[in-house]
């Protein structure tokens, strides 16, 4: 009698098209193991980065607005479900697995810093090279689970780590992660920043709010259909006029809200948080967690505390500079 798994490959040869990627067909895992009875290889990659405590540390780390007043602005975990749900919808409509395409979405921002990517800049500064894409394959791959990592599946691992550069992402789903990523942050951003009062309405550009609309909701179907309808022959686009309206959007976005000096004045403090906790680390190796010792023998101090800093929710990066740095009060009895 066949396995639920097994069933379920049968059923996918079914629903998913000739560009989408079966789970029956993957190339499989770093260090083989057997398959589960009920799970596609895909739905355990989902389950293990969902159970990680990566996922959960995404809670606590900036999406754009550095220690924002009010419970409603996106942390880095809030912005990983919206890009699954929407890269969820396009790759129903593409026919293509929506497994795989939530298992790269919630894998995708694992290896962000604290303080979003004023944080991220930071830690290029101070190390000479650091991206979040490539920490967040090192997270899945080394980190997770005390270094053994969560060994997903290579389609699920190249998804992750080609999902910000120009390099090919190896499958169509992971296209899809790449472009509901983009229609994420670009719309919830300009919410944050209409909910914080640094961009008016007035102040979309005509072409974003005739081609695009007026409201989150809408924007966000109107982008997501526009993508749908002119996805083909193994591409996932959009229509040309879509895509001068999204030129249009980032545009706008950059000079409005990444860099506004209102909205981001606070990341000038970002560096002068981290590097003296980078400093003080590299030099008292012995007082990293135990997980990361052995990340300090094998590969170095300077990636040892690397993984250790990026790893930090921005509450924690901030205790930790106190605890360093800033004299604790006393009193005498």
């Amino acid at each position: 009698m066949p396995t639920y798994r097994e069933l379920r490959q049968e059923q996918e040869k079914h629903i998913i098209g000739p560009y989408g990627t079966l789970s029956s067909a993957s190339r499989g895992r770093p260090v083989p193991e057997p398959e589960d009875a009920v799970r596609t290889c895909f739905q355990r990659d989902v389950d293990r980065v969902t159970h990680s405590k990566a996922f959960r540390r995404l809670r606590h780390k900036t999406q754009v607005f550095l220690q924002p007043e009010g419970d409603h602005y996106r942390t880095r975990l809030t912005h990983t479900l919206e890009v699954a749900r929407i890269a969820r919808t396009i790759a129903r409509a593409l026919a293509l697995n929506e497994d795989l395409t939530e298992a790269i979405s919630l894998g995708h921002d694992l290896g962000h810093t604290p303080f979003g990517h004023a944080g991220e800049r930071a830690l290029r500064d101070i190390t000479g090279s650091f991206h979040h894409y490539e920490q967040s394959l090192r997270v899945v791959d080394k980190l997770e689970k005390d270094g053994k990592g969560l060994n997903l599946c290579q389609e699920t691992r190249m998804g992750i780590l080609n999902h910000t550069t120009g390099q090919p992402r190896d499958t169509l789903e992971a296209d899809v992660v790449r472009l509901s990523d983009h229609i994420a942050y670009l719309n919830h951003d300009l919410d944050d920043a209409q909910r914080a009062g640094i961009v008016l309405p007035e102040d979309v550009p005509e072409i974003i709010r005739v081609r695009v609309g007026t409201r989150n909701s809408q924007r966000i179907n109107a982008m997501v259909t526009d993508a749908i309808e002119n996805s083909a022959a193994g591409a996932v686009a959009f229509s040309p006029a879509m895509a001068e309206a999204y030129a249009a959007f980032e545009e706008f976005m950059y000079a409005a809200v990444y860099r506004n000096p209102t909205a981001k004045g606070e990341e000038s403090k970002v560096k002068g948080i981290l590097a003296p906790i980078m400093d003080y680390y590299t030099g008292h190796v012995e007082k990293l967690p135990p997980e990361f010792l052995a990340i300090a023998e094998a590969e170095g101090p300077t990636v040892a505390v690397t993984d250790y800093v990026s790893g930090m929710t921005d509450s924690y990066a901030i205790s930790t500079f106190e605890n360093l740095f800033i004299p604790a009060s006393w009193s005498v009895k």
